[in-house]
């Protein structure tokens, strides 16, 4: 074993083979200890339950597995999000579209979210803003349990539909803002084969196409369900603005722009339906 019963904290820490804030969390999960309680217990020796639970974390992150996924949550926008295997991991990136929509929606607000995933946009829209009418959309009925969860848990109140895009809409529902983090990855990227992308799901990762399918599908279907003056807000690759800016324009959008990250990545781009 990495680390044998009686081992106190403090020395476990400094065994274990991750870097240190993974082995923190680990630590945490594996004795329910909180991490200012790492800190106060430090000479409080594993028991043998915890001293094997701890080996089997540890076990399954060499292997490759997702931190989030080995401890069933992460923290966005603020809020603990529970994950599984059935939705992506919220990433800081997404905070973005978080913060473009929260600048957008007006008072009493319609948004749709669209492949909700986590609900990661939806919730956090909601509880920023209870007075927003939110409405969030997955195909997944595996991911809208999760998301349902979240809704729950951080008190924010969210319609959701098990919808293939816009197809569980009605034909005359409008909406001030339409955010979407769709599928964007294109089929063959090396990265779908590397890190925690391995296991996450790769519907919600890739469209199996060039990676502008999904976010072709949301530009012409946006329209029909937007008030006059609404924001189409979607977020995409690395390498994707200038693509997606020209779909946008292509489809008739004004005031089409794209929003960089906190790495300076362009990683949000959006605009206005004409008309």
């Amino acid at each position: 074993m990495i680390v044998e019963p009686g081992t106190r904290i403090a020395a476990a820490l400094a065994a274990l083979p991750l870097d240190a804030l993974e082995n923190r969390i680990l630590l945490c999960h594996a004795t329910g200890l909180t991490r200012v309680q790492l800190i106060t217990r430090a000479e409080q020796p594993l028991g043998t339950e915890e001293a094997a639970r701890l080996e089997a974390l540890v076990a399954r992150r060499l292997a490759g597995e997702p931190i989030a996924y080995i401890v069933g949550h992460r923290e966005f926008f603020g809020l603990d999000f529970a994950v599984s295997e059935a939705v992506l991991i919220p990433r800081p990136d997404t905070e973005l579209i978080v913060e473009l929509a929260l600048e957008r929606l007006p008072p009493r607000g319609r948004l749709l979210d669209m492949g909700t995933g986590s609900g990661a946009i939806a919730v956090s829209v909601a509880h920023s803003r209870p007075d927003a009418q939110v409405t969030a959309l997955d195909v997944s009925e595996a991911a809208l349990a999760v998301a349902r969860r979240n809704a729950a848990n951080n008190q924010a109140r969210v319609r959701f539909l098990q919808s293939d895009w816009f197809g569980a809409l009605a034909a005359d529902e409008r909406f001030e803002l339409i955010a979407s983090n769709p599928p964007y990855i294109p089929a063959g990227d090396v990265h779908l084969s590397q890190g925690d992308l391995r296991f996450e799901p790769s519907g919600a990762l890739t469209d199996h196409a060039d990676g502008l399918s999904a976010l072709r599908s949301i530009v012409a279907g946006s329209p029909a369900h937007l008030v006059a003056g609404g924001w189409l807000l979607m977020e995409h690759g690395y390498d994707q603005a200038a693509s997606v800016r020209a779909l946008l324009e292509d489809a008739g959008y004004r005031e089409v722009q794209s929003w960089r990250d906190l790495a300076g990545i362009e990683r949000v781009s959006g605009g206005r339906p004409r008309g």
